[in-house]
């Protein structure tokens, strides 16, 4: 008997699987395959080779838990996190991306420096406090300044 494997597929991926599954078995015309997905009917044809080869895994998405190509380098961030917080643990995030810009070179949108603060704050926040959430307390929810590191 052959072990079963468990995969995950979102509704849009097991939509999809049931109609690539008719093609497959004929049941269903690519053409009218293709205008239920919005496809082509090259990748109707793509997809029936995937799932024949592959089977359902085969249709999931191949980006799944992988890290996006955009994302913020880990040197940079702790760069410039350490450089806000001995410098510039007073400011906002849009004056702090300022100053990181004119003085360090740092280039990075304000949300990004916003995303790094939070990130690194919970962090901080789980290890002092031994939490496994990190999660900010209520009353504070509206501030951002970065708490001392430690």
């Amino acid at each position: 008997m052959a072990a079963t494997e468990r995969i995950t597929m979102t509704m849009r991926e097991l939509d999809r699987y049931k109609v690539i599954q008719d093609v497959a078995d004929g049941m269903l015309k690519p053409w009218r395959a293709a205008e239920r997905l919005g496809l082509t009917t090259r990748q109707i044809r793509r997809l029936v080779g995937r799932l024949r080869d592959l089977g359902a895994p085969g249709l999931v998405s191949g980006r799944r838990s992988k890290p996006s190509n955009n994302r913020l380098g880990a040197v940079t961030a702790d760069r410039a996190i350490s450089i806000i917080r001995e410098r510039y643990a007073d400011f906002g995030p849009t004056l702090a991306c300022e100053k990181l810009r004119e003085c360090h070179g740092l280039v990075l949108s304000k949300e990004t420096v916003r995303a790094a603060a939070w990130a690194n704050w919970c962090r901080s926040t789980a290890a002092i406090t031994g939490s496994r959430t990190g999660r900010r307390p209520a009353r504070c929810w509206c501030t951002w300044t970065m708490p001392p590191a430690g």
